[in-house]
């Protein structure tokens, strides 16, 4: 596999949430605890940046355009002039937004942390365009990587401290009888962010593990990708054909950052991703 380079060189705190917009042919990411939003362009290497009045978690693309936020006290609509308005508004005191992934049907599926880590201080919510809410996973700890098989059948999550990726059958808008895929083992870092791609492997981002791995539907490893950052949050596919793999990073709680951490890499032809379907909201 080719090496890694550096697509953004940044010093983001809590780099996160990768998604590739196939409407604007751009990166976007989001540093959580900078409250920024990133768009990178690979093709004319232009970025912006715009600033959140609350930490932010995740930053999707919706149909209509604009974005769908996954914020500290809930979940807002960004249209693309500007008007931010709450979709589902639900302060939690001491409790933040965390990754989030918009599904098959193109409903949002938001996760949620306690600030302190409290065991079962989060949730995993779906959320659909007209402001329904339905929580899916409550009682979780740090709501990390959510994606879907090829065909919609299943769903990949991380709830970080268990050090398992586990997986679900999903019916309907539901999900059910959850099962281990793989479970990191000691010394290798946490599950964090994940994608999943046209041949059904999922590819995890290990947090404190320096890696993303990829690991075939019956839970095999099956790739090693080594990165010089210690703190890999999470990645996707994008560029044309979706074949480079994007890597977000952190520095955040490092005592010595390497000077990578907190940028976006980039692993070239690393392999063929899937769409990511916009929100329909």
């Amino acid at each position: 596999m080719t090496a890694y380079e550096v697509a953004v060189r940044a010093q983001a705190a809590l780099g996160e949430g990768p998604t590739w917009d196939p409407a604007t042919g751009r990166l976007l990411w989001v540093d959580v605890l900078g409250m920024r939003i990133h768009t990178y362009d690979p093709a004319t290497g232009r970025r912006t940046v715009r600033t959140t009045e609350q930490h932010i978690g995740a930053a999707k693309p919706r149909a209509g355009g604009g974005l769908v936020l996954n914020l500290r006290d809930g979940v807002g609509l960004l249209d693309p002039d500007g008007t931010f308005r709450w979709l589902h508004h639900e302060p939690v005191a001491g409790r933040r937004a965390n990754d989030a992934a918009v599904a098959p049907d193109g409903s949002l599926w938001a996760g949620t942390m306690r600030y302190d880590e409290a065991t079962g201080g989060g949730t995993l919510s779906r959320l659909t365009g007209d402001g329904d809410v339905r929580t899916v996973l409550p009682d979780v700890t740090v709501s990390n990587g959510t994606g879907w098989s090829p065909d919609g059948s299943l769903m990949y999550y991380a709830d970080t401290p268990t050090r398992r990726v586990d997986v679900f059958d999903v019916d309907g808008d539901t999900v059910r009888d959850r099962r281990t895929l793989v479970e990191i083992e000691e010394g290798a870092g946490f599950p964090d962010g994940l994608t999943v791609d046209a041949e059904g492997c999922v590819w995890v981002a290990l947090w404190d593990g320096g890696a993303v791995r990829r690991y075939t539907p019956g839970g095999e490893l099956d790739r090693v990708v080594p990165l010089p950052t210690p703190r890999t949050t999470a990645c996707v596919f994008g560029g044309p054909g979706l074949t480079d793999l994007y890597i977000t990073t952190a520095d955040v709680g490092l005592p010595a950052p390497h000077p990578l951490s907190g940028s976006v890499l980039v692993v070239p032809h690393a392999g063929r991703g899937l769409p990511q379907p916009p929100f329909k909201g």
